[in-house]
């Protein structure tokens, strides 16, 4: 582990201790962007985030109409300066590369997939001043931007806002044609819950290509954020069953039955840890 990785992993062990409120959502996933690209200048992708957030700021004091509440206004002002001024769109072009859930290298390429293109919006109406937050939009992410009302945006389409049937158009392309909007389909998410999903784009991508001991440390970097988060406990002890890493395994699934000690999933992992305790012996 390089002297970088080792910072950022630290960086990471601290946000975990933080309330969600107090996450700087693209702090964390440049600490996340440190990890998998450890050569890249992070200060400079710290500086861009900086500058981004001015230009947000200046942008916002120049339209009274956005800046008192008006959430097309603020769609319209956060777009022209994320997508306008510094020219970052969606990369429809080569989508599963894993550059595009890295943010310095979409800092780079300005390219990047919606929830990495989200964390920039979410940045910049922060920086603003203006209510945002993630959709947990199934198969594609989404933002909402709130004011006196709101309007969700579609940030990986150039930031256009979408309207009932643009949003069942969506939900009907990833979900299938049976598919309804019903009312979780434009539930909010936490600021954890954006660096998870960034997250576990890569961790999907390792699997698909093979790389076991990649995804299970994509998987230990999220536990770094959500340490509470039993799910993704059960995960890594799984795949570290997988590689052969018993004591690791062991560790992982008795902290899984700590956070969800009851239910069907608990009742399978104690089962599985009285084999690998026995492979121990």
């Amino acid at each position: 582990m390089t002297n970088a990785e080792a910072e950022a992993r630290a960086a990471l062990a601290a946000i975990g201790s933080l309330p969600d409120a107090e996450i700087d959502i693209a702090q964390a996933a440049l600490q996340l962007a440190r990890i998998d690209a450890p050569a890249l200048d992070w200060r400079a992708g710290a500086e861009h985030l900086t500058a981004l957030a001015r230009e947000a700021v200046a942008a916002a004091a120049a339209d009274p109409v956005a800046d008192a509440g008006d959430p097309s206004r603020r769609r319209a002002v956060l777009a022209e300066v994320i997508h306008g001024r510094f020219g970052y769109g969606g990369d429809g072009d080569t989508y599963e590369d894993m550059a595009n859930a890295n943010l310095l290298r979409v800092i780079e390429r300005r390219r990047g997939l919606p929830v990495t293109l989200g964390i920039l919006w979410l940045h910049a109406a922060e920086a603003a001043g203006w209510e945002a937050h993630g959709v947990d939009f199934p198969g594609h992410f989404l933002i909402a931007l709130a004011g006196r009302g709101k309007v969700v945006v579609d940030v990986f389409a150039g930031g256009t806002a979408m309207d009932a049937r643009d949003l069942r158009a969506t939900l009907k392309r990833f979900a299938g044609d049976q598919a309804e909007l019903g009312p979780t389909s434009l539930a909010p998410m936490d600021r954890r819950a954006v660096l998870l999903r960034l997250q576990n784009n890569i961790k999907v991508r390792r699997l698909r290509d093979g790389d076991l001991a990649g995804a299970v440390a994509c998987t230990e970097d999220m536990l770094r954020i959500a340490p509470d988060a039993a799910p993704l406990w059960r995960e890594a002890g799984l795949m570290h069953q997988r590689l052969d890493h018993i004591g690791a395994a062991i560790a992982a699934l008795e902290t899984f039955l700590t956070l969800a000690p009851e239910g069907v999933q608990a009742m399978r992992v104690r089962g599985l840890l009285e084999e690998l305790r026995q492979r121990l012996n």
